[in-house]
């Protein structure tokens, strides 16, 4: 398959004039020349003017509910993201943290525009913890058809829980569709007729015990690749387009685009958004 690059804008006033030149910029993980290469080419949600004849991948430092406001009907695959615990009122600024009416309300607007930019055969898999998997059945359950709940052994949920009891090692993931017509484990379900995919086939138990493991790498917020992949696998098909409204670092993209799958991704922090470019760009 032909590798696909971010595109990565530089004119040659940019290339003989860089942005910055001194080695202590704060921005952890990006060089001088990293900040130089993709600073310039950071895209805004007023960038964002696709229609289904002409889809394009791209990250933007966009807010998830208007940057989903601005794809088209019916154009993306696959919604995969893990919404945040605890969002700013205000979003992008430090301001009052959300109420959890707000949060609920909050939640319930990306979910429904997530629903319209859903094709009819697409799913949504939402990752979250313990505290709010009931309030996104109930929100799932308004717009989609939720077909189960994933449980899977996430160490890292222990160091973000601070419960004085049991501590917590599972995480949530939630998996609906919008019709009864979709992907699922490489297997597409069409008018009663299924068109078989050539990508592996998992095994189907919604306990997930294998996938983050004590003493395992990762960044702060990442995602375990090999679990991205399994979902990834399972729902969607080459070529598909896949959404990830609440990007962080960019672990889902970068494991989107190496299964071969089309991205986009949304963040409202400029240093995650740079270190997600970064990171998609080399994979």
């Amino acid at each position: 398959m032909k590798r696909v690059n971010f595109p990565v804008a530089r004119t040659e006033k940019e290339q003989l004039n860089p942005l910055f030149t001194n080695p202590l910029e704060p921005y952890p993980g990006l060089t001088v020349d990293d900040l130089n290469r993709y600073l310039p080419a950071i895209r805004k949600a007023d960038d964002i003017a696709m229609t289904p004849d002409t889809m394009e991948e791209g990250l933007f430092l966009a807010d998830a509910l208007d940057g989903l406001k601005r794809l088209p009907d019916n154009s993306i695959d696959l919604v995969l993201t893990a919404p945040p615990v605890s969002p700013w009122r205000d979003i992008g600024t430090q301001g009052r943290k959300m109420t959890l009416q707000e949060y609920y309300t909050w939640n319930n607007k990306w979910l429904q525009e997530s629903q319209r930019v859903l094709k009819n055969t697409g799913a949504v898999y939402l990752l979250c913890g313990w505290r709010f998997s009931g309030m996104y059945h109930a929100l799932l359950s308004d717009y989609f058809k939720v077909q189960t709940r994933i449980t899977w052994r996430d160490r890292n949920a222990a160091k973000q829980d601070q419960n004085t009891t049991w501590f917590n090692e599972i995480g949530d993931i939630w998996l609906a569709t919008k019709t009864g017509d979709f992907v699922f484990n490489s297997i597409m379900k069409v008018d009663g007729k299924k068109v078989q995919d050539s990508g592996v086939t998992e095994n189907i138990s919604n306990l997930w015990l294998e996938y983050f493991t004590a003493g395992s790498k990762h960044e702060k917020g990442d995602l375990p690749e090999p679990l991205l992949n399994k979902i990834i696998r399972a729902s969607s098909f080459k070529l598909s387009w896949v959404v990830d409204p609440f990007m962080r670092r960019g672990s889902v993209g970068v494991a989107v685009k190496n299964k071969g799958r089309r991205f986009i991704g949304f963040e409202t922090d400029q240093d995650s958004l740079l270190v997600a470019m970064k990171r998609i760009d080399q994979s």
